[in-house]
């Protein structure tokens, strides 16, 4: 159980080794390729629809699907469905705390790279 004020295990800095490297905790939820690169397009795109992820990442209608709901769950990405004429369209945007996720590992994933050129 967390403690009052404590930051939530997904929000928190990665752990640090001795001399200073991160520990070996990533946030899985984003390190997973199909969700790290959803994240990541929408991090330079203000939203994307369902059909420009799955043509960027190369991927089917039901893996997106199954990711994004996964990132929507985690608050990391919003998802808005509404119709082009008789057409339905899937938006995604990433959220606040999405964009926050996104800049810790990638944080992470620096100091990683960092501590190996290192060593």
């Amino acid at each position: 159980m967390a403690r009052s004020g404590a930051l939530p295990k997904d929000q928190r800095r990665p752990r640090r080794l001795a001399g200073g490297s991160p520990g070996p905790e990533l946030d899985r939820l984003i390190h997973e390729h199909v969700r790290l690169g959803i994240v990541s397009a929408l991090a330079v795109a203000d939203a994307l629809s369902f059909n420009e992820l799955k043509a960027m990442l190369r991927t089917s209608d039901g893996n997106l699907s199954v990711h994004a709901r996964k990132l929507e769950e985690a608050r990391y990405l919003t998802c808005t469905k509404t119709f082009q004429g008789r057409s339905p369209r899937t938006e995604f945007r990433l959220t606040a705390a999405g964009r926050r996720a996104l800049e810790r590992y990638l944080d992470h994933m620096e100091a990683l790279i960092q501590a190996v050129r290192d060593s």
